[in-house]
């Protein structure tokens, strides 16, 4: 089983570091199954279920901005 906690909890700060206090909400929620999921405003806008891969901060960064 694949351990993502460190790596999703470095995209969480990063996020938090960039965006500051516009953020709102962020939450981590521990899975067993592989799942990484990133929703804005409650819409799914990555799934690595989906795409088979993590995403890149960069990535991610992008999407929230479109």
């Amino acid at each position: 089983a694949w351990n993502y906690l460190p790596r999703a909890s470095r995209m969480a700060a990063d996020l938090l570091e960039k965006y500051g206090n516009s953020v709102t909400e962020l939450t981590l929620i521990p899975s067993g199954s592989g799942v990484y999921e990133v929703n804005k405003n409650s819409k799914l806008i990555f799934s690595k279920k989906e795409l088979g891969r993590f995403p890149e901060l960069d990535e991610i960064i992008a999407i929230i901005e479109s």
